[in-house]
């Protein structure tokens, strides 16, 4: 009897040190896991950041050494107007694959690759040697770029859900700030590194470079949200895919996003032209096009900020398009007169894209349905966006002015004021998908 008592109590006493040994664990653990996040959450932003900063410099930084491009390989008119043209195709062809690769490996993961790609495509194709060689590797780039556009909504999606407004105003100013910077930078940069117009833009490399390292810990992870268990368990379902194209919403964002970036690179190519032909020097025509561009830093994070706190997006694309409206009318009835207030409000005008980004995130429930609504409208709309700076430039030369590419620029952000209303009722395109 004394020995089952002894051994009962040896039992008990071993239970209990086990439980507390268990119990003492799940309280380390759980200590643990805030810190763990709170680094998580900091490298993940520092991710975002870097990558918008990498996603428009390989076209950018191209266009302000275009001239010395084109002497240096011997490209005709014809290619170099093709070289320009090239970014919203692959924005389109490419971006459509990204939901694809980001249900496989995560979107960490292909958000990494394509920041390998970006980098790979800059350092090498100053040094291809031949016009061929010199489109792949700008097409390798845009590779990168065309799924990481696509995906950085749902990455705010998925580990922001509480707060799309503020992180795509931060990513969208970011991505501002790197288009800026490269026009602005890129000529004095390369005159102070020997002026070789390859070192100029091989040096852009080097910034994909560094964004691809807070992405390698979300590699292996395959994309799972840190921000709760909830979430982690929401991350690994696989969501049906929706039949998108049933959705009004989607249509009307996707048309939306292809007008706004239509605008956007009619601005970029031809604006410090018009101010050119209107009598302006061209040093004071390139600050110009800087200032319109510039404009996108600061408004870029105030109005997805806006936007989330509305529940209809649509006086916000009125505000947008009017400001577009009267630059436009400005640049045809004193283009050089009014210069400095022209280039400010179609800077105004041009921030329909973060706008257009936050609509994104916020006309689907989940990450999912983000990732397919990204894919679809950005891809339909870069491919929608092809057409229009090639017409201008049509227009132009037979015209022999500006009257008629104005109009065209003009007569363009009416649809694309009245697909934005459309674009911006509080329903998601899930709903609309399931109805029909």
């Amino acid at each position: 009897m004394m020995g089952l008592m002894v051994s009962e109590e040896i039992r008990t006493a071993t239970s209990t040190r086990i439980r507390t040994s268990e119990a003492s664990t799940r309280e380390a653990r759980t200590s643990t896991e805030p810190a763990t996040r709170a680094w998580t959450i900091r490298l993940l932003v520092l991710g975002i950041v870097l990558t918008a900063l990498n996603l428009r410099p390989a076209i950018t930084s191209l266009g302000a050494l275009l001239e010395e491009v084109r002497d240096a390989l011997g490209m005709s008119g014809s290619v170099a107007g093709l070289l320009t043209s090239v970014p919203p195709l692959c924005f389109a062809v490419f971006g459509v694959a990204a939901p694809r690769l980001a249900r496989r490996f995560g979107p960490g993961a292909v958000v990494c690759a394509g920041m390998v790609a970006i980098s790979a495509g800059l350092l090498v194709r100053p040094y291809a040697g031949s016009t061929a060689g010199f489109l792949a590797a700008t097409a390798l780039a845009l590779m990168g770029i065309a799924v990481s556009n696509v995906l950085m909504p749902v990455i705010v999606k998925r580990w922001f859900p509480d707060r799309v407004g503020s992180m795509t105003g931060l990513y969208s100013m970011a991505l501002a700030l790197g288009t800026a910077s490269a026009a602005a930078v890129t000529v004095p940069m390369t005159e102070m590194l020997g002026g070789s117009w390859q070192t100029g833009l091989a040096v852009w490399g080097a910034l994909g470079a560094a964004a691809v390292l807070p992405w390698l810990p979300f590699v292996r992870g395959r994309g799972a949200a840190p921000a709760s268990s909830a979430q982690d368990r929401h991350a690994r379902v696989e969501a049906p895919r929706l039949r998108i194209t049933r959705s009004r919403t989607a249509w009307a964002l996707a048309v939306y996003f292809g007008l706004q970036a239509t605008g956007a690179y009619i601005t970029m190519g031809w604006m410090a032209q018009i101010f050119r032909d209107s009598g302006v020097q061209a040093s004071t025509a390139g600050l110009l096009l800087a200032v319109t561009m510039v404009m996108g830093v600061p408004l870029a994070f105030v109005i997805p900020r806006l936007a989330t706190r509305l529940p209809h997006q649509g006086p916000i694309v009125l505000a947008l398009g009017a400001c577009g409206l009267v630059g436009y009318a400005g640049l045809y009835l004193a283009p050089s007169a009014g210069s400095w207030a022209w280039a400010l409000l179609l800077g105004v005008s041009n921030c329909s894209f973060p706008l257009a980004l936050t609509m994104v995130g916020m006309r689907a429930r989940t990450s999912a349905g983000v990732a397919q609504l990204s894919a679809f409208a950005q891809s339909t709309g870069y491919l929608l966006s092809i057409p229009g700076p090639l017409l201008v430039g049509v227009l132009y030369q037979h015209s022999g002015g500006w009257g008629l590419p104005i109009a065209l620029m003009t007569g363009l952000l009416i649809p694309q004021m009245a697909v934005g209303v459309l674009a911006g009722r509080n329903r998601t395109v899930e709903d609309e998908a399931a109805a029909r």
